[in-house]
């Protein structure tokens, strides 16, 4: 069964071109050149993973995330302006998976597009039996939800996959390196702060403890300490 991507770009050259190299590489495409429009068919829930730039000539792409993440999971990787940290920032903060700076590498698109499926993939085959508690966390991998004290965390999907590493290694550090491998699916670039966005939001969700749950081990990587 081949992917469904939604691609929302209104640069028209630029959203054919990635359309054209996606469907090359085995993905179904659906493309929208305005942020209503990618909401309509993104809320259709007729796609796996949405691409969508932040900057739309009706609504933002940030006002897109927010209205997606009111009610679905559905993976989001944004289209960036390079070097425009605070974009990614508030990506992020709203609910973003990924992003991809522009000018866009189109090999590098279908690169991310296939680790973030590619992790859904794994833990839709994870054993659904497998529910495993941590303190007041519960995680229910047939779900994808972890839960805290009874409630649901409104988690993406990337920061669902690093708190179920993070929890998976309780007690102990993971190297920056390999939870950015096993939880995001690529190398840990320099000025890379993808993970660390990831880890500033989970803390914010999880209760901003005191100290942090999820501890920074500097020169290491990160390791998520049990409440007692």
């Amino acid at each position: 069964m081949q992917n469904r991507v939604l691609l929302v770009e209104d640069d028209d050259e630029l959203r054919q071109l990635l359309a054209r190299y996606l469907t090359n590489q085995g993905f179904t495409v659906r493309e929208a050149a305005n942020g209503r429009d990618g909401l309509a068919l993104a809320m259709g829930q007729d796609c796996d993973v949405v691409v969508l730039d932040i900057m739309l000539p009706d609504i933002s792409g940030l006002e897109v995330l927010r209205e997606l993440r009111a009610s679905t999971h559905i993976p989001v990787a944004l289209l960036t302006a390079r070097g425009d940290e605070t974009d990614r920032i508030v990506g992020f903060e709203v609910g973003a998976d990924d992003y991809i700076p522009k000018p866009c590498n189109p090999r590098e698109l279908v690169a991310r597009l296939q680790a973030l499926l590619r992790r859904i993939a794994w833990d839709q085959k994870a054993d659904v039996s497998a529910t495993r508690e941590y303190g007041d966390l519960r995680v229910e991998p047939d779900q994808r939800r972890i839960f805290q004290q009874d409630a649901a965390l409104d988690l993406t999907a990337t920061e669902y996959e690093i708190l179920n590493v993070l929890l998976a290694h309780a007690g102990s550090v993971v190297r920056k390196t390999d939870l950015m491998q096993w939880a995001l699916g690529r190398r840990l670039e320099a000025f890379d702060r993808t993970l660390d966005m990831h880890i500033s939001n989970l803390r914010r969700k999880l209760g901003n403890d005191d100290p942090p749950r999820i501890e920074t081990v500097r020169g290491l990587g990160y390791s998520y300490r049990v409440p007692v």
